[in-house]
């Protein structure tokens, strides 16, 4: 499901092992089967849009006191669509693939966002549905966007805020293991179907986990591409545990 409306080593020597061949050896990067691409996305007009036209977001204006005593206001951008029993907007799903005899890996998704004119790659996300837990979400948006069935969840992050500066929209990280078993052919024919919403186009990726922040960087530097920055925070993370050495 697309978020609609804000977008907001150890350096020992160790025997030698057989090299695990990369999972995208055999899974390459390819337009998932339903994407038929006829021209690139191009915004035809920008307007404004008065609140109560608005289907996804609203604004308000909040009026407070701060610290020192002061009347303070802010300008903040809500959603309409939050769920009541989980109290959070929306779930991203970080995701280990797991195969045989190949390197873990993560599933990555590309898709063009509208308020950013670009393709942004992300972890899959989306909007929890009324009734839904995250995890219950995660589940459900991992199996619609990248056609896989989670095999095992491994943690469900504390609530987090998603722009505070600008929104109050709020959601929770979902990590998942997903084990792929041995895959014939090669490309789209290797990936299972997808089940996206009308207007939902989206790309799947597959990294090498020991690959994921070079290749990050390498998708920041294309012309039209953005990378998540709770996507570029995770490698990055893991980058500087590997290049930084303050032995955590």
């Amino acid at each position: 499901m697309q978020l609609r409306g804000i977008h907001t080593i150890s350096t020992h020597h160790q025997p030698t092992k057989p090299r695990r061949t990369s999972f995208t050896s055999s899974i390459k990067s390819k337009m998932a089967q339903t994407i038929h691409k006829k021209q690139e996305p191009t915004i035809t007009s920008v307007t404004d849009l008065p609140t109560s036209e608005a289907k996804w977001i609203t604004l308000q204006k909040i009026e407070y006191t701060d610290q020192t005593g002061k009347a303070r206001t802010w300008e903040v951008a809500s959603r309409k669509t939050r769920a009541a029993k989980a109290g959070v907007d929306a779930v991203a799903i970080g995701n280990i693939l797991l195969s045989p005899k190949k390197a873990p890996s993560t599933l990555l998704v590309i898709q063009y966002r509208p308020p950013l004119d670009a393709y942004t790659v992300e972890w899959p996300a989306g909007l929890i549905d009324e009734n839904e837990t995250a995890e219950e979400a995660a589940v459900r948006e991992f199996k619609e966007e990248t056609g896989y069935e989670v095999s095992k969840v491994l943690s469900v992050s504390p609530v987090q805020a998603a722009d505070p500066g600008l929104s109050n929209a709020n959601m929770q990280m979902v990590m998942v293991e997903v084990e792929v078993p041995e895959l014939e052919g090669e490309g789209e024919q290797a990936l299972p179907e997808q089940r996206l919403e009308d207007g939902e186009h989206i790309e799947r990726v597959v990294v090498p986990l020991g690959e994921l922040y070079e290749k990050l960087v390498e998708y920041s530097s294309r012309e039209r591409f953005i990378v998540a920055a709770k996507l570029f925070h995770f490698a990055a993370g893991m980058n500087f545990m590997k290049t930084q050495k303050y032995g955590l």
